[in-house]
Order: C-alpha cells, then sequence, then structure tokens
C-alpha cells in the first residue's frame, strides 16, 4: 500500500515512536507505536480495553497533542468515572459520545422503503468523520468496532467500513485506535488484515486467587516487537505491563568472584564458596534449614557492604526476622539501611510476570548482591503448569547471572526421613544444588548437609553434620564414619567415643 514504509526502515528509526502511555507495553513495542497509522486493541470484556486507550489519550495530553475520545459504547460521564477511579482528570481530552440512532426509539425513526441499517451506519459514520475532520486530532481512540459490526449486519459492509475508515485516516496526520470488545459471535479476523497493528488483552479466571490478565501483540506491520504472552495489572493509576525479561538485553557483568557464606566449615563443603554470577538450589524436607541457610548467605552478603533481597511466599516478614534473630542473624540494622529488602508474596495475588519485574528492578538497582527466593513449590502453584516455572526460571536466573547476582532458591521435597520427592526436578538449570537430609542416630534426628553439584568449580563429596542454634550455622566434619546417611537410617563403622566427644566440641561452639 501506498505510503508504508519497510520492516527495516521503521526497525532502524525508533525516535519517532508514539508512546502508548504505558511503560511496560512501550518496552513490548520496542519504543511505542508507529505514528500515523491505525490499529486495533482487542479483548473481551474486563480486559482492560478502556484503561488503556484512556491512557493513550492522557499521554498524548500530556505531549501538547490533541485527543479526540470516540464513544459508542459507553456514555461520557462513565468514562469521567473511570478515569475518577484512577485519578486522573479527562479535561484535556475531547470526547465525543455518540448514541447511535437504533437507541431512539421514538415512532418517527422507524423506516419503511430503506433498510435500518442502511441509514443508520451511514449517519453514524457521517457524524463520526465530520468530528474528526473539525477537530484535526493528532490521537483518536474508537469505542468500539462491535457497535458499527452490529450496524453493519453484513461482515463485507463491515469490512468495507473500517476499510473505509483507514483510508480517510491515511490523509490526516492521526494515529487511531480501534477497540473491539469481541462480543459478536461472528468474529472475522478481517480487520487485523486491514489495520497495521493488533494488540490483544486476555482475561484469565482460575480455579483459586485473582484472575490473571496477559497481553500479546499479534501484528505490528513495519515495526518489531517483543512476541509472546506478557502479564498485565489493573490497579488504581491505570494499567501496567510486565515484559517478559529479555536476556540478550542485558551485558554479562560476571566477574567469577568467590561468594562466601560466612561459616568457613561449609565454603569449604562447596569448594571455597560459590561464584558470583550464578545460582545455587537448597532441597531438602521441611524444618531442614533450607530458610536459615539462605538467610546465612544473605547476611553474609550485607556485612560485606553488598546488597540482599529475600522474597518469602511461605512465611510472613516478622516470622522471618524473628526466626533468623534466635539464630543470632540481626536483620533489623540492615532493613532500616535499605540494603536488605525483605518481601513477603502472596503467590494468589501476585502474577508471576508481575513478580519477576519486581525482582528485576531491584537487582538493578542494587547489582552485585543476593536474590533468595523461598521456596519454589509456591511460585509453583502461582504458574498455570510446570512447564512454564521451568521456562520462566531459566529467564530470570539468566539474567540474575548476567547481572552477577547469586540467586539462592529454596524447595520442599515432599516426606521427612527417607525416600524423597521433589514437585519439579530444576536440579539441570542451577549451577549448584545443596541437599540438606535428617537421619537418626544414637536416640536422635541429626541433619546432614551435602553438594551434590557444582557447575563452577570442584567440591567435596563428603557428607557433613548441619546445626543451627544461637551461634548461627553450624556445619561439622565429614561423617565418614557413617554409611547411607541419605536413607534416614545409617549404620555406623568408628569409634562411638571419638564421635560424641566431635559431637560436643561442635556444640559448644
Amino acid at each position: 500500500m501506498a505510503g508504508e514504509h519497510t520492516e527495516e526502515e521503521h526497525s532502524e528509526d525508533l525516535s519517532g515512536r508514539l508512546s502508548i502511555g504505558v511503560e511496560g507495553l512501550d518496552n513490548v513495542l520496542l519504543g511505542g507505536l508507529n505514528p500515523n497509522r491505525i490499529y486495533l486493541l482487542e479483548g473481551a470484556p474486563g480486559t482492560g480495553k478502556t484503561t488503556l486507550a484512556l491512557q493513550f489519550m492522557l499521554e498524548g495530553a500530556r505531549a501538547g497533542e490533541k485527543c479526540l475520545y470516540i464513544t459508542l459504547s459507553e456514555t461520557a460521564e462513565e468514562l469521567r468515572a473511570v478515569a475518577r477511579s484512577h485519578g486522573w482528570s479527562l479535561d484535556a481530552v475531547t470526547i465525543f459520545e455518540l448514541t447511535p440512532p437504533e437507541a431512539n426509539f421514538a415512532a418517527d425513526q422507524y423506516y419503511t422503503l430503506l433498510h435500518p441499517s442502511e441509514v443508520e451506519l451511514s449517519e453514524t459514520i457521517k457524524l463520526i468523520l465530520d468530528r474528526i475532520e473539525a477537530l484535526q486530532p493528532d490521537r483518536v481512540a474508537f469505542d468500539s468496532l462491535a457497535e458499527i459490526r452490529l450496524l453493519a449486519q453484513d461482515p463485507l459492509r463491515y469490512r468495507r467500513q473500517v476499510l473505509a475508515l483507514k483510508q480517510f485516516f491515511a490523509g490526516r496526520r492521526s494515529t487511531a485506535l480501534l477497540l473491539d470488545d469481541l462480543t459478536s459471535r461472528s468474529h472475522e479476523l478481517q480487520v487485523h488484515s486491514i489495520t497495521h497493528g493488533v494488540i490483544v488483552l486476555e482475561r484469565l479466571v482460575r480455579e483459586y486467587g485473582a484472575e490473571r490478565r496477559r497481553i500479546q501483540i499479534t501484528k505490528m506491520r513495519g515495526a518489531n516487537f517483543r512476541g509472546g504472552y506478557h502479564d498485565v495489572v489493573i490497579a488504581k493509576g491505570g494499567l501496567s505491563v510486565f515484559p517478559r525479561i529479555a536476556i540478550e538485553d542485558t551485558a554479562d557483568s560476571c566477574a567469577g568472584q568467590m561468594v562466601s557464606s560466612g561459616v568457613p566449615a561449609l565454603d569449604a563443603l562447596l569448594g571455597d564458596g560459590v561464584h558470583r554470577g550464578t545460582n545455587m538450589l537448597l532441597v531438602g524436607p521441611a524444618g531442614a534449614g533450607k530458610s536459615s541457610l539462605s538467610t546465612q548467605y544473605a547476611l553474609a552478603a550485607l556485612e560485606r557492604g553488598e546488597s540482599a533481597a529475600i522474597y518469602t511466599f511461605d512465611e510472613s516478614r516478622s516470622t522471618l526476622i524473628e526466626r533468623s534473630k534466635g539464630l543470632g542473624m540481626h536483620l533489623e540494622p540492615h532493613l532500616a539501611s535499605g540494603r536488605l529488602l525483605i518481601e513477603g508474596v502472596n503467590a494468589a495475588e501476585l502474577s508471576p510476570g508481575q513478580f519477576a519485574h519486581r525482582v528485576r528492578e531491584r537487582v538493578q538497582q542494587n547489582p552485585h548482591g543476593v536474590v533468595v527466593i523461598d521456596s519454589l513449590n509456591s511460585y509453583l502453584n502461582a504458574m498455570p503448569a510446570e512447564q512454564f516455572l521451568v521456562m520462566q526460571m531459566h529467564e530470570l536466573l539468566a539474567y540474575l547471572n548476567r547481572q552477577g547476582t547469586l540467586s539462592i532458591l529454596v524447595m520442599a521435597q515432599q516426606g521427612l526421613i527417607g525416600h524423597m520427592q521433589s514437585p519439579i526436578d530444576l536440579s539441570y538449570l542451577t549451577d549448584t544444588v545443596v541437599l540438606l537430609r535428617y537421619f537418626e542416630f544414637h536416640g536422635a534426628v541429626k541433619k546432614a548437609i551435602s553438594v551434590i553439584k557444582k557447575r563452577s568449580g570442584a567440591h567435596e563429596e563428603t557428607i557433613r553434620e548441619f546445626r543451627m542454634g544461637p551461634q548461627g550455622v553450624l556445619v561439622g566434619p565429614p561423617l565418614s564414619a557413617f554409611q547411607g546417611i541419605l536413607t534416614g537410617v545409617p549404620t555406623f563403622h568408628g569409634d562411638l567415643g571419638q564421635l560424641l566427644s566431635k559431637d560436643r566440641q561442635l556444640a559448644e561452639r
């Protein structure tokens, strides 16, 4: 079609992009919309089309542009009520409230010689075009095409009418956003081929928890964009889009330095520690000390002058602070300084994309620290399916690695002693895997720790005793005299007196 540019020409010129008014969506669009084009925004009722269209209008008004909102499905007062609920004012936006002629049930509105749609559609379109011609707006929002589809009644006539709208805008320097609520069962994809771009909003209702929204760009002629689904949240202040993490956009800042846990015996077990820019999975039964061990790494980073963030799904912020205090880990001073973030995450409310966005923002502001996600079991419940957790976790871990962050993931296994099962296998995604186990010995239940995998270097192959107390995290010498510790009921082949002496020495530390 005349006047269009090639994809290469547009993809190279990002400075002329038009902001849609939502930072995350502009990111997905790689800068925004190409101006002076016509775009389709579609989605079922309740997906946020009107909110997004209003943000598109307000962004234009802030830039000093003339904005026209044409509404056939809502009244002007209803639009202003939506704006007030978000703390906005539409004073700088021209609202053209158009009532289709068929809404008037007066007796003189019934036609006898012509089909009603012939008169009603032409009258409606003429009113719309006259208002656009008079105002000459820079941005137009048309809400919605469903009303035009009902008036047209015939799919071919509807397509011709939308094509006429496109040709009308082609001679004007206006960027138009056409809304469609998909309420018609005879919805056709013909409009997709007419418009320059298609933005699709979806609303997903789960069995439990808040509904989820997502957005997808299915077409953007003459421009590149980030494909796939991106999470959307509507709250006071408008619609927010959380783009999927793009690993290729981040520089690899990992310098390969060794990171200490602050516990020499634990560092020795891990081959003098773990490397910065890697990730570690702590796996074991409930109560084995996974959360406390991850907190120890966070505290060690804070004492080195770095930052740390703990995202806890399973316990409250106050519980974590009190539990850590009982182990000699005092987190309050670091919370007061702002270098430590402890955030309780509600998996039933927070979408995975929004969570990943929060982690990314924190790391961008505080690089080269420690990020703890506790636990993956609850994080899995926030995902629609296991395979999506693996894909998103791969993207998130790759991003954190490139930022030089030590990422610590906590996963609880099912069972206490003996055979254990994990809800999902993420061991192949992680660089280091640390295993915690219970075992029985001499009438007591004890804990053991071992390193199963370390991708970035050598590590001990021994199993050591693991304890927690007022002195913090304690790691004992290798349990070389035991066999079958990982079964939960080991056999002892050594000097019991010597072992009990070592046990007393460990308890006194």
